[in-house]
Formats: structure tokens, C-alpha cells, sequence
């Protein structure tokens, strides 16, 4: 089986895909859980979001796209 560079990149963004919306659903859960930590939750939130975002990027121009 060949393993080709556009399947590398589809296999990283649906990694990144799934790390944000696991890390969406959790945000949600503990703003439920604890309604005044809303707007901590939410700078966390968007910094990782950023994060794995960024992840994907990298791995997008390593392969060479």
C-alpha cells in the first residue's frame, strides 16, 4: 500500500478536526459544570484550538504542499 502525501495531510486534518471538536465538547461540559469560569474556559479554549490548528499546518508543509 502506498502511502501517499494527500493521505498523510487528510489524516492530519481529520486529527485536527477531531482534537477541536473533543476540545469544543469539553469546553462546553465545564462551562456548564461551572458557569463564572466561562470567559477562562474560553481564552483556553481558543488558544488550543489555535494550537492544534497549527499542528495541522506544520504537518501540511512538511510533506510539501
Amino acid at each position: 500500500m502506498v502511502f501517499s502525501k494527500a493521505f498523510a495531510v487528510a489524516l492530519a486534518a481529520i486529527g485536527g478536526a477531531l482534537g477541536i471538536g473533543i476540545l469544543g465538547s469539553k469546553a462546553a461540559e465545564a462551562t456548564g459544570r461551572n458557569p463564572g469560569a466561562a470567559t477562562p474556559i474560553l481564552v483556553i479554549s481558543i488558544i488550543l484550538a489555535a494550537l492544534i490548528e497549527g499542528i495541522f499546518i506544520l504537518s501540511a508543509f512538511a510533506v510539501g504542499f
